[in-house]
């Protein structure tokens, strides 16, 4: 099993559409939480959601892919862009110390 990183960016304008889908939302993360090594929003500097970001276990990129994809964030049209990068895990409290 891999480790992907999910960078997900919002559209313009859609902070009402994300708090219309948050309840859809919560309830997806919740059956997908197995694949999930962490999740969240991505602040700017006030304080205002500009996206999401997953850390997943998945065997590719585009296994990955389908978690954001079967959001209904996306179904809702909120993330303008999803870029999806496998990451290798090898420092810090996540995992309990390094990989050298």
């Amino acid at each position: 099993m891999k480790t992907f990183a999910i960078y997900c960016t919002d559209n313009p304008d859609t902070a009402q559409k994300r708090i219309d889908a948050r309840p859809a939302h919560f309830a997806h993360m919740e059956k997908m939480m197995e694949h999930f090594y962490v999740a969240g929003p991505l602040l700017d500097e006030q304080g205002e959601t500009v996206g999401s970001m997953l850390v997943v276990k998945a065997e590719s990129a585009a296994e990955a892919r389908k978690y954001p994809e079967a959001d209904p964030y996306y179904a809702a049209g909120i993330w303008a862009d999803i870029r999806i990068t496998e990451f290798i895990p090898a420092a810090g409290d996540w995992i309990g110390g390094k990989i050298w």
